[in-house]
């Protein structure tokens, strides 16, 4: 399988949402064939390099398909859109075309069955509805109370403060239980650096 790759200084979660806006050639094409086809494209974290200029140097090996939800024409003249996280993929092989787009061969991560929450997530619940009334997170439209464990942990992996080696180690992680307890290991690490 392979998929265009857009390399950013961010890590997207599955079913969590991201704005951005395109002003390159490369990627400008790359959305207009993905909104024809009604297909996604790959975001990955840039680990060496720019967003902008010649194909970032070095990105994550894991990264998450982008599915574009809304787009509009920005004031400024620029394409802006709205893509919201689909699934997990892990970077086998990857080339640079003569444009500078990255196009990748990826697998496809296998996605565990959503499980319910319980009592023991009030809290991670409770911080997630904490966060999802800030004004900027508000304004992404993203759903404010999780259907399961697996979209509490994505949330607020994507959401919270951490490192980009933070984050990409969450989402490499298979299960939603081991990675929403992860996520109370870095929040209590948090809470012990303020105090």
């Amino acid at each position: 399988m392979t998929l265009p790759l857009f390399p950013l200084n961010t890590v997207l979660f599955p079913g969590c949402m991201l704005d951005l806006q395109i002003f390159e050639a490369r990627y400008l094409d790359m959305i207009s064939r993905c909104m024809k086809q009604g297909e996604g494209f790959g975001v990955v974290c840039i680990i060496e390099g720019a967003e902008v200029g010649e194909a970032a140097g070095q990105f994550s090996a894991i990264g998450c398909e982008a599915i574009v939800r809304d787009f509009e024409q920005r004031p400024n003249g620029l394409l802006g859109i709205r893509v919201e996280g689909g699934r997990r993929f892990r970077v086998q092989r990857a080339q640079v075309l003569p444009d500078q787009l990255t196009l990748a061969e990826i697998e496809w991560l296998d996605e565990p069955p959503e499980q319910p929450l319980t009592a023991e997530h009030a809290d991670l619940l409770a911080l997630l509805g904490a966060l999802s009334a800030h004004p900027l997170v508000a304004s992404l439209g993203m759903p404010s109370t999780p259907d399961g464990q697996e979209a509490l942990a994505n949330q607020l992996a994507y959401l919270l403060p951490l490192e980009v080696e933070q984050k990409l180690q969450l989402l490499e992680m298979p299960e939603a239980p081991v990675r929403l307890e992860r996520l109370q290991q870095l929040l209590e690490l948090l809470q012990g650096e303020r105090q």
